[in-house]
């Protein structure tokens, strides 16, 4: 069920625009979609996660834009802020907090030390700004229909490889064992190997 509320608003948006070939129309889709995405976590009484929030108002703020300025060049732009928001989160919380968000999402299903942390938090975001950049080369370059295939498909398929990257990453340091898995007897599964 979760799965399907992330990408309902993205799925609106991609077949609305391929049945009508009008972004405006498709654009209201989104918002509406990801409004509706957020009222149903509330419903549901699930956590509305950080990047659930600034997609929600990159595409309220970028898609009234798109209808009042009738510009779908603002649209256009929402992945690319998404991502670099997300790669600025995660570079940010670590260079001023000290904390590796990848670590305080994942610590309830994996142990690793802080330095593996680390390396994924910094290739995580690295990224999330090369894909923005992606994103923007696609928009300009090419025509809507492109874009619209590449914002779906695209960057699902690449967010795809981004992750059998991290399991290989993690496969070939040997973390990929039960000894990474947390010990429900901890308090703090993440500080197992802190010493490390």
């Amino acid at each position: 069920m979760q799965n399907f509320l992330d990408y309902i608003a993205v799925l609106a948006f991609v077949i609305v625009f391929f049945i009508t070939k009008d972004v405006f129309l498709a654009t209201s889709v989104l918002m509406a979609g990801v409004t509706i995405q957020v009222v149903a976590y509330w419903l549901l009484k699930k956590p509305i996660g950080n990047e659930l929030k600034i997609t929600f108002w990159a595409s309220i703020i970028l898609g009234g834009m798109t209808l009042i300025l009738r510009d779908e060049k603002f649209i256009q732009w929402k992945p690319t802020i998404v991502n670099w928001l997300l790669g600025l989160s995660l570079v940010g919380a670590h260079a001023i907090g000290r904390i590796f968000l990848l670590k305080k999402l994942l610590a309830s299903a994996m142990v690793l030390p802080d330095h593996n942390w680390f390396v994924l938090t910094y290739a995580w975001a690295l990224s999330f700004f090369a894909l923005g950049g992606l994103n923007l080369w696609v928009a300009y370059s090419y025509s809507m229909e492109t874009w619209v295939t590449f914002k779906f498909a695209g960057m699902l398929v690449i967010n795809l490889f981004l992750l059998v990257c991290t399991f290989t990453y993690l496969y070939r340091c040997g973390l990929l064992s039960e000894a990474n898995l947390p010990n429900p007897q901890d308090k703090d599964p993440a500080d197992i190997h802190k010493s490390d």
